[in-house]
C-alpha cells in the first residue's frame, strides 16, 4: 500500500504564514560559511494579479486559473561580514501541476542566479517537496519538509552545471510565528 502523497495545494496551505529562518551556508570552494536569521512571509496571490500574468507572458505562455501563485518575502541579516548585513526581497512563484504530486514553478526571478527561471518539483512518499532548476551555469536542489506544523527544514545544494561539483549547500529551520495565524 502506498502512502498518498501530498499535493502542492495543501503543501502551500500549510507553508502561508509568517517564519522565523535560521539558515547555515556553507560556500565549499572557498571553505567559507555563514549564518543567517530571516523572517519569511508566505502568502497566496490571486491568480489574475498582473504581476502573475506578467510572469506568463515572460514564459510565452497562455493563461490559466489552474494554478496557484505565491508571494515569499524575506527580510535577512548576515553575519557575512564583519558588519551585520541586512537585506530584502520578494519573489513570486507559480505552480503549475502536471499531476497531484509533480509539475513546473515559474519564478520572476531566480534563487540562485538572478533572472527568470522555471523549475520541476516532486513530492516523495515522506511528504517532501523536491525543487531542481537549472540555471545557465549551476543546477539548485532544494528538499522542504514539515517536520511539525509549526516548523519546517530545507536543504539545499547548488551544483557547477558544467562537471556537476558541489558549490554550496545550506540547512535552513524555519518556525512560524504563531501571532502571525490570528491576523
Amino acid at each position: 500500500m502506498t502512502k498518498n502523497l501530498t499535493t502542492i495545494n495543501q503543501f502551500i496551505d500549510k507553508s502561508i504564514g509568517e517564519w522565523k529562518a535560521i539558515r547555515s551556508t556553507h560556500t565549499l570552494a572557498f571553505q567559507e560559511f555563514e549564518n543567517s536569521t530571516s523572517k519569511i512571509y508566505i502568502r497566496h496571490i490571486n491568480p489574475k494579479n498582473k504581476k502573475v500574468i506578467e510572469i506568463f507572458k515572460n514564459y510565452n505562455l497562455s493563461f490559466t486559473l489552474e494554478i496557484m501563485a505565491i508571494a515569499i518575502k524575506w527580510q535577512a541579516i548576515s553575519d557575512w561580514e564583519d558588519d551585520d548585513i541586512s537585506e530584502e526581497d520578494e519573489t513570486i512563484l507559480i505552480f503549475l501541476p502536471k499531476d497531484e504530486n509533480s509539475g513546473i514553478v515559474l519564478r520572476n526571478k531566480g534563487y540562485t542566479e538572478s533572472f527568470i527561471s522555471s523549475s520541476n518539483y516532486f513530492f516523495d512518499e515522506q511528504n517532501n517537496l523536491h525543487i531542481k532548476t537549472f540555471y545557465k551555469s549551476t543546477v539548485s536542489e532544494e528538499r522542504i519538509c514539515f517536520l511539525s506544523t509549526h516548523i519546517r527544514s530545507r536543504f539545499s545544494t547548488i551544483r557547477n552545471l558544467e562537471n556537476s561539483s558541489v558549490i554550496q549547500t545550506s540547512h535552513t529551520s524555519e518556525i512560524r510565528n504563531l501571532a502571525s495565524l490570528k491576523d
